[in-house]
């Protein structure tokens, strides 16, 4: 049987690996690496971010936060408002010119801004989450605002953005002013 990894080395070896790897790493992936729980690994991820590591969970896995300083990126804030049932083509719509889609923010009667990590770079990370959301049967954000919610979305030109926000306010679902 694999002996289990003890705390504080498990949680360098938790580090080195989100450092090392330029793709997301799940909680089950790195709790059968060290022969613990997904709740150890949560706890773990928790105390790390406590510790100021930029780690973020996203839909794929967790992520070490390492923005390139040489790289100009291009970031805005949208605000669109469409049904679950249109998510798959918005989030496509959106990585089809380049475009990251960070986040997503919903602002809840309760509990203010509520935002998840997506970081939603093409078809395949689109696809991923689709299926991720309907296996976990969980709900998207945007149904508890009828539909309405925002995107942190990232590109390497002004133009992809502006060429995004074009595509979306053709399908109706970039949210405008009336």
């Amino acid at each position: 049987m694999k002996e289990k990894i003890l705390g504080d080395e498990r949680r360098e070896l938790l580090l080195r690996w989100l450092k090392e790897s330029n793709q997301p790493l799940t909680g089950s992936q790195l709790a059968k690496k060290t022969n613990v729980s997904r709740q150890v690994i949560v706890q773990d991820i928790s105390l790390l971010k406590a510790r100021n590591e930029p780690i973020m969970a996203t839909a794929q896995g967790y992520l070490y936060f390492q923005p390139n300083k040489n790289e100009q990126r291009f970031i805005r804030v949208i605000a669109c408002q469409h049904s679950g049932s249109e998510t798959e083509d918005e989030l496509n719509t959106i990585v089809d010119f380049g475009v990251t889609v960070n986040d997503v923010t919903i602002e809840h009667p309760v509990y203010g801004d509520l935002t998840g990590s997506l970081m939603i770079k093409n078809r395949h990370d689109v696809e991923q989450f689709i299926n991720n959301v309907q296996e976990t049967k969980a709900s998207y954000l945007l149904e508890l605002t009828e539909g309405v919610h925002l995107h942190t979305i990232e590109a390497d030109s002004k133009s992809q953005l502006e060429q995004t926000c074009e595509a979306l306010q053709k399908k109706g679902y970039l949210l405008t002013s009336r």
